[in-house]
């Protein structure tokens, strides 16, 4: 049964409330802990009994921190990185050009010059080389490096690390694996097929620093000490969130510790990237994925591959300024073509249809740096797994995103056995392919029947779940701090979202874009009135019909934020969704 009876909404969504096993559960933890309402509702609806809701409110690494050995071949891994650290051998960083992968670079970069060491950056290029190593980079590398270590790419490159002759080579990676692995020294990957999966959800930076920790235990018994592990924690909350890691188990403890390191602004890069992008509050997941994620893509994205990675790694605070600069003016320029290739891409989606199990788009010129943010777009407006690739000379690089339930990577993965692929791989969730124009067609249609056999057909506009109903006067700071407790929110853990009914809006502007900014209330000019904030409002039919409300009243959904001005904190709505009354 709909809640508030919206069967579908100004998105096409049917709201979903909590059912009676989460309030009845809600119920309980009141009763057994002295925790406000708002909290235990989230509790509640993550499974949490009243028993081990201290330790889910107070997520440490003591308590959740896996033994890295658990992990094959990071014993293996550990010994050689030291070994080379030791013999002070030249070592190179091979990092993909996303957020993870230059976190991941990072990571070892700082590490290493804490020791006294000096190691090589290379990230290759998205459009000359595409992603992951390559035969003339890894070779040209290993003629000057006795070890390179691959983060966040490697375990599919078999021919390339094969290419690596005379060095040894390290992969740290969480990416599917094949069923053979690459000749490295080691493979330390989640994702491994001979892994048990207990630790699937880390991203790269996660296994990055579990190497690490594995390193500091060495040099312990050793009688040495290594560099202050805590402090890198930063790099592996903003990786894990930008990467849309699932916020479970050791990530909720990466992240809510690593927002405390980042608070403290000690990494210079971060610091001048949250100035640059006017983040004048303590930082919180939503920032990491919406403001700062955003901007360090972009070097890898459309501009140099490597510009996220030393901002992140410098401590030369003109440098990290200039490079924030160059990031932020980055940005821009990938909003701008963003949006001219998303406007083609769903006409084009759209004439295809939203219903089938796949949907996909591609053309000419796309540039490769945009496909996967607009493969999201297509992804959020059909509910379905979405595929979007640009061709450039007969050759198409492409990138996919999929909906919860349905794994992406291991179709992909296998259209590249069946050669219906140049190459393709990824995570259930997300993936990147490389398909000749001539067997395009024949690909989608193929990548269609694997995601039907998943029921990737079977769902309709996704359900707006909601975790209950507010009014105006109770959005109140303290509200919002109480429900941050039971945080950090994101993948895997989205943040409460609450229904204000029967909302009266008093004032509605267009900002920039394609955003809008309203206020509302429960009834004439006198009752308290709330701000909100809705993104992309007018990428559909919510910011319109909001604009133009014409005293209409509607029911309002969404999450509530904490905005600091000048010292003064108030509550804005994160509007998601709205109805009418």
């Amino acid at each position: 049964m709909s809640f508030l009876g919206v069967d579908a909404s100004l998105t096409g969504r049917k709201w979903v409330g909590p059912g009676v096993e989460v309030e009845r559960a809600t119920q309980v933890l009141l009763q057994q802990t002295e925790l406000p309402q708002a909290v235990c509702q989230v509790l509640a609806r993550r499974g949490v009994s009243a028993a081990e809701a201290e330790q889910f409110l107070s997520p440490s690494l003591r308590d959740l921190l896996p033994d890295p050995r658990s992990l094959r071949d990071m014993e293996k891994a550990a010994t050689r990185f030291l070994a080379a650290v030791k013999a002070r051998q030249r070592i190179a960083v091979f990092a993909d050009y996303d957020v993870d992968g230059g976190s991941s670079a990072a990571l070892l970069l700082v590490w290493l010059r804490d020791m006294g060491c000096q190691a090589t950056l290379y990230v290759p290029d998205r459009i000359d080389e595409g992603y992951g190593p390559n035969d003339e980079a890894m070779a040209a590398l290993a003629a000057k490096h006795d070890l390179i270590i691959c983060v966040d790419c490697g375990t599919l490159s078999h021919g390339p690390i094969a290419a690596a002759v005379g060095a040894d080579v390290i992969v740290l990676d969480h990416h599917l694996g094949a069923e053979t692995l690459p000749d490295a020294v080691a493979v330390v990957n989640p994702n491994r097929q001979d892994e048990d999966g207990a630790l699937a959800h880390l991203c790269a930076a996660g296994v990055v620093f579990l190497m690490l920790v594995e390193a500091g235990r060495q040099l312990r018994e050793a009688g040495t000490k290594g560099p202050d592990l805590m402090a890198l924690l930063d790099l592996v909350a903003l990786a894990t969130v930008a990467d849309v890691a699932p916020l479970i188990g050791v990530n909720r403890a990466f992240v809510r510790q690593g927002l405390r390191v980042m608070a403290r602004r000690d990494r210079v890069g971060l610091a001048a990237l949250a100035d640059i992008a006017r983040m004048d509050t303590a930082p919180a997941s939503y920032h990491l994925g919406f403001l700062l994620g955003p901007r360090i893509n972009a070097g890898g994205r459309i501009g140099q591959a490597d510009l996220g990675a030393r901002l992140l790694s410098t401590n030369d605070p003109h440098e990290a300024a200039a490079l924030a600069e160059r990031l932020d003016t980055l940005n821009t320029e990938r909003r701008d073509v963003e949006n001219a290739v998303r406007a083609v891409a769903l006409d084009q989606a759209e004439a295809r249809g939203f219903d089938a199990p796949l949907v996909w788009a591609s053309g000419a010129g796309w540039h490769p740096g945009v496909v996967g943010i607009v493969a999201s777009r297509l992804k959020e407006a059909s509910n379905r797994p979405s595929i979007v690739i640009g061709f450039e000379d007969g050759i198409g690089k492409g990138s996919g995103r999929s909906v919860s339930g349905i794994d992406l990577g291991a179709p992909i993965q296998r259209l590249a056995a069946e050669g219906l692929l140049i190459k393709g791989g990824g995570h259930k969730m997300a993936a990147g392919l490389t398909v000749a124009e001539d067997k395009l067609d024949a690909a989608m249609a193929r990548l269609a029947e694997l995601l039907e056999k998943q029921g990737a057909h079977l769902a309709g506009a996704a359900d707006l779940r909601l975790d209950g109903m507010l009014m105006p006067a109770a959005a109140t700071v303290e509200l919002a701090e109480q429900v941050e407790q039971a945080g950090p929110f994101g993948a895997g853990a989205p943040a409460p979202r609450y229904v204000f009914a029967d909302m009266q809006i008093r004032f509605a502007k267009r900002v920039g874009e394609s955003h809008l900014k309203i206020s509302f209330g429960d009834g004439g000019g006198a009752g308290t009135k709330l701000d909100a904030i809705a993104f992309g409002a007018f990428d559909g039919p919510l910011g319109p019909a909001l604009e133009n409300h014409g005293g209409a009243r509607f029911h309002l959904a969404g999450r509530l934020d904490i905005n600091s001005w000048r010292g003064r904190q108030t509550v804005q709505l994160r509007l998601e969704d709205a109805a009418p009354a």
